[in-house]
């Protein structure tokens, strides 16, 4: 009886060594980009926080704040994103399930008629009988090669992957509510500019009839003075059609009815720049969630691979029952009718068309495009980053020219009104000087909405916070760099 199992053990090392010659050749061709390549601290997969940072309270503006809350528990794109989680968990669980022997109770009964003329001998043949069976009935798969614990890994990794995806959601929603609410505030901004344009044509519009009847001017300016008026009107209905279609936009990305944001009023001056920190070292990069994701995935697929090689060494299964089995009910549960088994077995494919090197080799390739897909979300993710900084910085600057020309340009059209007033100076002069001022006006409103959407694009680029989890990350980076990143 011991050389039946000894042979199988010999055939199965032969068929081992023989199945796993040929997959060896098959090997990922890509490799994760280098952090070292790209100033950025090393992105090694581990579970993603589940607090999002509330980064937009640092703004001051409650209503802000209460959107983005509302937009993270209401809006329907990011509850399809917590079903995806949910599902993902289930998987696995599930996968978790399959490394656990497997036990299931078994409870039959069967009224049959036997035939008189097959291999079931008198008395039965020929007879009417109910049989039945009660029993235990259990299976193991013995994963001595690690295939079911690759499995179990890879889905691990899918569902950390899901996880920073949620992460990642979060985090744009955040940005995009906030965004939103800034471009809405500087539609408001620009009307509010208008408006005061308005309202200073008309007074000039007083001021020109006034000279007209002293004969002062002629009808030229009279009519001059007339058509801005209609000319300032327009520009205010555009820019409230624009106002409508941002507050439409932004009710729906909130999970509510397009016209429940109507009456919402966005001041500008109410929402705060954050005061940037001295220093923003790349290494946050390292827990942006999608980057995380594709890294979750790079090492999903990695485990799917172990998976595939496993599968040219042998299987081995272990089945038993333990139970009751018996023609006739009333024998049932007799002693005699105790029944039990052990089935170990030893699988390997020996020829099957190749069909597991095409699985490894597809593995493989959807490995390679994992490490390819996270490589690419790193690189966007730096020049996201080094794209948002310098427009910062740039707009810093603008800012401090565009003070300096609005002041200039107020003075001048305060004083080509005041020379108009004495006779000194034409209307054309006052519209040329209040122009400057309304593009200066509205330069200015641009800027500071600038300001705000840059520095709500650089959080969602830096993951959803300005600050390191350690901060004497930024100290250090500060000090080895000597410049603010």
């Amino acid at each position: 009886m011991l050389r039946i199992p000894l042979s199988v053990a010999v055939a199965a090392a032969f068929i081992t060594v023989a199945g796993c010659a040929s997959p060896d050749a098959v090997q990922p061709r890509l490799a994760a980009v280098g952090a070292e390549q790209l100033g950025v601290q090393g992105a090694e997969p581990a579970p993603v926080a589940q607090d999002l940072s509330p980064w937009w309270d640092a703004h001051g503006d409650a209503r802000l704040s209460a959107l983005v809350r509302q937009a993270l528990s209401d809006n329907p794109n990011m509850q399809a994103a917590m079903a995806r989680l949910q599902r993902a968990s289930a998987q696995e669980r599930f996968a978790r399930g399959t490394e656990m022997p497997q036990v299931q109770a078994t409870a039959e009964v069967d009224r049959q008629r036997y035939t008189a003329n097959g291999i079931i001998p008198r008395p039965l043949a020929g007879e009417i009988a109910n049989t039945g069976k009660l029993q235990l009935e259990g299976s193991w798969e013995i994963d001595l090669f690690g295939k079911q614990r690759a499995e179990v890994q890879a889905s691990i990794g899918l569902t950390r992957a899901t996880e920073a995806d949620v992460q990642a959601a979060r985090v744009l929603l955040s940005s995009q509510v906030a965004r939103s609410y800034v471009a809405l505030g500087r539609l408001q901004g620009q009307i509010a500019v208008l408006r005061r344009t308005l309202a200073q044509r008309e007074e000039v519009l007083k001021l020109i009839r006034q000279r007209v009847q002293a004969g002062l001017d002629t009808t030229v300016e009279l009519r001059q003075g007339e058509g801005a008026l209609p000319d300032a009107r327009l520009q205010v209905e555009v820019l409230q059609e624009q106002v409508m279609v941002a507050r439409h936009a932004l009710a729906v990305l909130t999970g509510q009815a397009p016209t429940a944001l109507d009456a919402l009023e966005v001041q500008l001056d109410a929402v705060h720049p954050t005061t940037m920190p001295p220093a923003v070292p790349m290494d946050l990069l390292a827990r942006r969630a999608d980057v995380m994701a594709a890294r979750w995935r790079v090492e999903a697929n990695r485990q799917e691979v172990k998976a595939a090689r496993a599968t040219f060494y042998p299987n081995i299964d272990l089945v038993s029952y333990a139970g009751y089995n018996a023609i006739g009910l009333d024998r049932l549960l007799k002693p005699t009718s105790w029944q039990w088994g052990l089935l170990p077995a030893v699988h390997l494919p020996l020829f099957d068309g190749d069909r597991r090197l095409a699985n490894l080799q597809g593995r493989v390739a959807e490995q390679d495009a994992a490490v390819a897909g996270y490589n690419q979300t790193v690189l966007q993710a730096v020049q996201d980053t080094v794209d948002q900084l310098g427009s910062l910085q740039a707009i810093a600057r603008q800012q401090a020219e565009q003070q300096a020309a609005q002041s200039h340009a107020e003075a001048a059209y305060t004083l080509a009104t005041e020379r108009y007033r004495a006779g000194l100076g034409n209307y054309l002069n006052v519209l040329a000087a209040e122009s400057a001022v309304l593009n200066q006006r509205r330069q200015a409103v641009d800027l500071r909405a600038r300001t705000l959407d840059t520095q709500f694009s650089l959080v969602r680029a830096l993951g959803g916070s300005l600050q390191p989890a350690n901060p004497n990350v930024t100290q250090n980076a500060s000090q080895k760099s000597g410049d603010p990143a």
